[in-house]
């Protein structure tokens, strides 16, 4: 191409884009430091209509626990704004989060369990709470976590279990003292990792420690400067030459536009490399290129964070016990494994039902002893004892191949304990469950996820259904952006 082509595309699209990339930037800085915003929060009556909830929807229910409060039959529900209490009737939601801390993201629970002495017992991303049924509240157990989420919790024979993404913390009654229990390796597992999941912690940093994340937080913010530089050296000549024309001069403006050109010059080619590699690496994480990244399998690099020798580091999903087939199935990212104990080696099962790369949400026994599974693929019924599975709503079989992550049904939870009907909780449509109170539809969205929609693109609601590929294109402009640039590097005279 002409230099010209090369300048009008890197002016136009750069202009065009600035803003999306300083919001990827500042929302991807947030997201490198969870734990430092798990506090904050932003009601969503700022948000766009769409992320309200309605119809207890966008997983605002979870599962249910029947139990006992202040010997009263209860029912709790929990989900991702906290624990609710009702009763078999219906009754409108009680607040039930007392002693739980501010932070949204601190009351997304993923699981409640009553011991059989009726300990009631919480599991939220970022703690494990015990109700102390005295002071009515709950309190924090402390666990010897390392530093990871958690993302369930079960309880057999008064021995309680919180599941990681990683390890399992286990501790009999009275639950005063946990340990930590690594998982055997599968006979199968070859140490070999998901190249998508490298991608990710190369795009975030983290895949280097914190040394890595620190190292993507200056790159976003040398992006920052390098997009507002851009947009004062196409604003400032027009502002300058309207003064002149009116017979002033603005000497400020001339300096700020020539340290402009020189910082968005120098910045640029001095970052290019580290540039490339952020906005390759982004635009790798969404379809279609992260389907591809999905099922492809590479060793770790040597040194890094995925060099572990924990057979299931960052694996761990859903642990359940099968008192039908007496042992323990295990949903994880690699699939639905069995154990005859926690100590045993994991077998991996072949015919099992579709669950989406966005995780395991349902995984109960229905009446029958079949097991109903959820993902935003769908809900299963699977007969373990004779090896069928069957979609719960046609009756069909499940494909043979994987799909996309949305099915026609985005399950996000599941309640049976109420009298004679069980509900099913779709992700976008909710239920027809009892009603919800009309100040829940703005409760409160954490910070960090706040900032995973933004730096998805799906905030832009405005632009449906294009936020499907959003990244897709956002990605490959931004490093078109950053060829022009280089293209075009030759520095300018300054402006006198």
């Amino acid at each position: 191409m002409k230099q010209l082509t090369w300048r009008k595309h890197h002016k136009w699209f750069g202009l065009l884009c600035s803003f999306f990339i300083v919001m990827f930037c500042l929302s991807g800085i947030i997201l490198n430091h969870r734990t430092t915003v798990s506090g904050m929060n932003v009601s969503r009556k700022w948000l766009p209509r769409s992320y309200r909830f309605q119809n207890w929807n966008h997983g605002l229910v979870r599962g249910s626990l029947q139990t006992s409060i202040d010997d009263k039959p209860s029912i709790l529900l929990y989900g991702d704004a906290g624990i609710w209490l009702t009763d078999s009737h219906g009754s409108p939601p009680e607040d039930f989060n007392k002693g739980l801390p501010q932070g949204a993201d601190f009351r997304n629970i993923r699981n409640i369990v009553q011991t059989n002495k009726g300990e009631l017992f919480s599991a939220g991303l970022f703690g494990l709470y015990h109700y102390n049924r005295i002071k009515s509240h709950w309190e924090l157990v402390r666990l010897p976590m390392k530093e990871e989420r958690l993302t369930d919790l079960v309880v057999r024979n008064d021995t309680l279990i919180a599941v990681g993404r990683s390890y399992l913390y286990v501790c009999p009654a009275p639950h005063r003292s946990f340990r930590i229990v690594q998982i055997k390796a599968a006979k199968e597992y070859d140490g070999k990792v998901s190249l998508f999941r490298t991608i990710w912690l190369l795009h975030s940093g983290e895949l280097f420690g914190s040394f890595g994340k620190l190292l993507m937080d200056i790159i976003a913010l040398i992006l920052i400067v390098l997009c507002l530089t851009g947009v004062f050296y196409w604003y400032l000549p027009k502002h300058i030459k309207k003064r002149q024309k009116r017979g002033k001069t603005n000497r400020i403006s001339k300096d700020l536009l020539n340290k402009s050109l020189l910082w968005h010059d120098k910045l640029g080619r001095w970052t290019l490399f580290l540039t490339l590699l952020i906005g390759t690496t982004g635009w790798c994480l969404r379809p279609p290129i992260m389907i591809a990244l999905l099922f492809t399998k590479t060793s770790p690099i040597p040194g890094t964070v995925l060099d572990s020798s924990n057979a299931w580091d960052d694996r761990l999903r859903i642990l359940r016990f099968d008192t039908r087939q007496n042992e323990w199935l295990l949903s994880t990212s690699e699939g639905f494994y069995t154990l005859s104990s926690l100590e045993a080696i994991p077998v991996k099962l072949s015919n099992t039902p579709p669950v989406s790369i966005m995780g395991i949400n349902v995984l109960v026994p229905d009446t029958c002893g079949n097991w109903l599974v959820g993902s935003f693929t769908g809900l299963y019924v699977w007969n373990r004892r004779d090896n069928q599975i069957r979609d719960y709503y046609t009756g069909d079989a499940p494909p043979a191949e994987k799909g996309s992550p949305f099915g026609e049904h985005a399950i996000a939870g599941y309640s049976n304990d109420f009298p004679k009907q069980h509900y099913i909780f779709d992700y976008q449509t909710g239920a027809n469950f009892i009603p919800m109170p009309h100040n829940f539809a703005v409760l409160p969205i954490s910070l960090w996820k706040l900032c995973v929609e933004i730096h998805t693109g799906r905030i832009y609601t405005f632009l449906e259904p294009a936020t499907l590929v959003f990244i897709f294109v956002a990605g490959l402009l931004t490093v078109w952006i950053l060829i022009t640039g280089y293209k075009i590097r030759k520095r300018k005279k300054v402006f006198r």
